[in-house]
């Protein structure tokens, strides 16, 4: 997950806001398609033509994020009791998979005008068209980028980005063109070729971050320290550890967290303190998290410090937290956060155990290794 929800906007608002992009998107497309064909047809110019082409995938992508999102708004049901939010990243594959598609046959058609030249002709008119193209692809990125981020909907950024790029390769036709015209240099093909590869590029990129939305990808480190910030801010909370987050859609996600507290409090007391929890987290995020209790004896803080301190001096241990010294078990048991340099937890754990072992040696200690899922 990259970034739940952190503002509150309905989930049918949200859907308005996206079709309306989409819509926009598509009635941009086609015109640009429309007329870019005309002139490339025209002119006799692949790297146009292939552009026109390029601009109909993008008309296309937007249809599937529309499809993409009537499908995710489907609720929840004893099949898929989390929903079906993940949709919308199914939409932002296919969309790249056009994407892909497009650059490759535009990157076949370019070779051939490599192998095969015939030099272009371009009229004014085709030139003005080409510019105009230029700023109304950036415009539209833009515009639709924002309307992503503002949404939080992957398939939108990824149309957003998708369309910028194409500002620029548009402007390289359009050198393309210039250069023809002017000065009698018909690099048409390479410039075709060069476009091809750079919508593969871009194609490739968008499809391995909707795969990894799917596979189950870090959350952002900022939504995490934020999270985090927030329910160390409820009152009673000493530390907050071991976030995890499942991402079950763009605007769908439930995980757990851990939090260190004053040992001595009831069960009540407990119960008030994760409710403030989870309410907090909820409200802000649109997360829904299941919240795990460390109890902290203040006396044993310098005891604490200490295994702390052993544990942070060997390699890849990044924190240590839920020190607790069970008087009645005469155990003491602690997580260590790793990261993922760390490939032999046996031999780290032999370690830190032969290190404590001499500072507490009528104490039978336990290790719990974290694996370090949220930054």
């Amino acid at each position: 997950m990259k970034h739940p929800k952190t503002e509150q906007t309905s989930a049918a608002a949200r859907a308005r806001r996206i079709v309306r992009t989409s819509f926009v998107g598509i009635a941009a497309n086609v015109l640009l398609a429309a007329f870019k064909a005309a002139v490339g047809l025209v002119a006799g110019s692949v790297s146009v033509v292939m552009d026109a082409v390029n601009n109909l995938t993008d008309a296309l992508g937007s249809i599937l994020t529309l499809v993409g999102v009537k499908l995710a708004r489907r609720a929840p049901d004893a099949k898929h009791p989390f929903g079906y939010g993940r949709i919308e990243y199914f939409s932002a594959v296919s969309i790249a998979a056009l994407v892909l598609t497009a650059g490759a046959g535009s990157l076949v058609e370019s070779v051939k005008k490599i192998v095969h030249p015939a030099v272009p002709e371009y009229g004014m008119l085709s030139l003005v068209v080409v510019a105009v193209a230029v700023v109304a692809k950036l415009l539209l990125g833009r515009y639709v980028s924002a309307q992503g981020r503002a949404c939080n909907s992957d398939a939108l950024v990824a149309s957003g980005a998708d369309a910028s790029f194409d500002a620029i390769l548009s402007a390289s036709t359009l050198v393309g063109a210039l250069l023809v015209k002017f000065a009698g240099l018909n690099l048409d093909g390479w410039i075709g070729a060069g476009i091809s590869l750079f919508i593969l590029k871009a194609g490739a990129g968008m499809l391995m971050e909707s795969v990894g939305n799917i596979m189950g990808s870090r959350p952002d480190a900022e939504v995490s320290k934020r999270i985090r910030e927030t329910v160390e801010g409820v009152p009673g909370v000493i530390g907050a550890y071991d976030l995890v987050l499942h991402n079950y859609g763009p605007d769908t996600a439930i995980g757990s967290v851990h939090v260190e507290i004053d040992g001595s409090l009831d069960a009540a007391a407990i119960h008030r303190l994760t409710r403030a929890v989870q309410l907090a987290v909820l409200d802000k995020f649109h997360v829904f998290l299941t919240v795990g209790i460390y109890a902290v004896d203040p006396a044993r803080r310098a005891d604490s410090d200490a295994v702390e301190a052993a544990a942070k001096r060997h390699p890849g241990v990044k924190a240590v937290h839920g020190v607790f010294f069970d008087e009645e078990r005469g155990t003491l048991s602690f997580d260590v956060l790793v990261d993922f340099t760390v490939r032999d937890r046996d031999a780290l754990r032999a370690a830190i155990l032969a290190e404590l072992q001499g500072r507490f040696p009528n104490r039978s200690i336990a290790i719990n290794f974290d694996t370090d899922y949220s930054d």
